[in-house]
């Protein structure tokens, strides 16, 4: 798997979200992406599965313009955005169903990821009926259904318990054993205990991307860094 962003540029009106963005990942790993509200951290994950049409720059994943080969790239990565849309009317076995169907899965996929996700007690239930930390859940099921090389994950355990939060970091770690694994989080304990590297976004700009101990740097702590460096 190799993920190559070149020069990315993208803005909305006059506003620069993104301002020439250069990232380089050729191995598995899980990096933390990290940055402010209005960063551009969410609008950069959005450009990496095709959501966001790119104004400038070019984005390859496995040596293949995205723009130019937008349906296999998809096939190849999973995304669980922040606001997480979920068909509320479907059943939870229901929308896994779809989502398998359209990525031509066989039904035993559904029941894999059933488990891995920790939803079997939920999945004869309404989307809508189930709480926070289960459609957190259902979401990062549809994400990795397919078996992504690449898996991206924004705020994925925003609003859960502190049970759930621990249940979902271990499934992302053994996620990142074989894929690589791109997290948008404002949790530095959740950096701290799953990732690699860090990529720190500031105003649209890349100002640190490193092991996560070279981030960490002279710090006591990884707020600390992030904290000076975004100052």
């Amino acid at each position: 798997m190799s993920l190559h962003i070149t020069n990315l540029t993208k803005k909305f009106g006059e506003q620069t979200a993104l301002n020439d963005i250069n990232v380089r990942i050729d191995k598995t790993e899980i990096i933390g992406l990290l940055g402010p509200n209005g960063a551009g951290k969410s609008t950069l994950m959005k450009s990496i599965v095709g959501a966001l049409k790119i104004d400038a720059g070019a984005i390859s994943f496995d040596g293949k313009d995205i723009t130019q080969n937008e349906i296999d790239s998809k096939r190849k990565i999973g995304f669980l955005p922040e606001n997480n849309p979920l068909y509320g009317e479907m059943y939870v076995r229901e929308y896994l169903n779809f989502v398998a169907e359209l990525h031509d899965l066989p039904k035993a996929r559904i029941d894999e990821v059933i488990e891995l996700v920790g939803i079997t007690p939920e999945k004869s239930k309404k989307i809508s009926q189930l709480s926070k930390g289960y459609k957190q859940r259902v979401g990062l099921a549809q994400a990795i259904l397919h078996s992504p090389d690449l898996l991206i994950l924004d705020e994925p355990t925003n609003g859960l318990d502190p049970n759930q939060i621990i249940e979902i970091r271990n499934v992302i770690k053994e996620i990142g054993r074989e894929k690589t694994v791109i997290l948008s989080t404002h949790i530095m304990q959740e950096v701290e205990a799953l990732c690699s590297r860090v990529i720190l976004i500031h105003q649209g700009s890349i100002i640190w991307d490193s092991p996560i101990d070279e981030f960490r740097g002279k710090f006591e702590s990884l707020e600390d860094a992030f904290a000076n460096y975004t100052h």
